[in-house]
């Protein structure tokens, strides 16, 4: 029986360089990456005692995790800064046209950073 690969390996490498870009978020939150071999990368979110994760995906495209994780990482920053204050009840796009332009422009050049980190790691 021929073994079948959800994920070549060029794509692997590419999404491994995206995991490890966004290291920083999996100390923030309790999001996490794992390699799954040959069906790709698995995202396990919302971690809760005693059944585990509660959210689960697969990805073979890097493209789409690295926005799937910008997403999470993005949120994460947002919602940071009204933690506590009624404004925590708004959508995430609703808190982040509030932000100062200085703390907008800074997020989004997060992003900058981590497609950066991205590229840098394929270049090696």
């Amino acid at each position: 029986m021929e073994e079948i690969n959800y994920i070549t390996d060029e794509e692997r490498k590419k999404c491994q360089q995206v995991v490890d870009a966004f290291a920083e978020l999996y100390e923030l939150t309790d999001v996490v990456v794992v390699d799954a071999g040959k069906y790709g990368f698995v995202k396990l979110q919302y971690y809760r005692e005693p059944q585990g994760f509660e959210v689960m995906s697969t990805f073979t495209d890097s493209g789409k995790l690295f926005d799937a994780l910008w997403q999470d990482w993005f949120e994460e920053q947002v919602l940071a800064t009204v933690l506590g204050t009624p404004l925590e009840e708004l959508e995430y796009e609703e808190i982040f046209a509030m932000l100062p332009k200085e703390k907008q422009d800074e997020l989004m050049d997060k992003k900058t950073y981590f497609e950066g980190m991205r590229s840098k790691a394929s270049e090696q």
